[in-house]
């Protein structure tokens, strides 16, 4: 496993419940800003094995992503059985449920 995959994984670990993260942030936090989709790969293909919180992750406009209906509904469900409001079109107020880590993040 790459370093960049092991922070990627650590980082979406740590998102708390009832806040989100995007795929460009965790990217940067990461190491490597302009990764989004690598993010992207890392959830898809590890969040079972990890037991990562993938629902916590929405893109850069606080939209759930996942095009897959079953998928999409269980984000939705998810989130908002954390507290977080999801609106019209799937979209999350980011201002109200976006998680920044103290720092530059590396203190995850």
């Amino acid at each position: 496993m790459t370093p960049f995959t092991e922070k990627v994984i650590d980082i979406i670990r740590n998102i708390p419940p009832g806040k989100v993260m995007t795929y460009g942030q965790i990217a940067g936090l990461a190491g490597s800003p302009r990764a989004a989709r690598q993010v992207v790969r890392i959830l898809h293909s590890m969040s079972r094995a990890h037991k990562l919180p993938w629902h916590r992750v929405v893109n850069a406009k606080g939209a759930i992503a996942i095009q897959d209906d079953e998928s999409y509904n269980e984000q939705w469900m998810s989130l908002e059985a954390e507290g977080v409001k999801v609106g019209l079109h799937g979209v999350i107020d980011l201002e109200k449920y976006l998680w920044e880590p103290e720092g530059d993040g590396r203190s995850l």
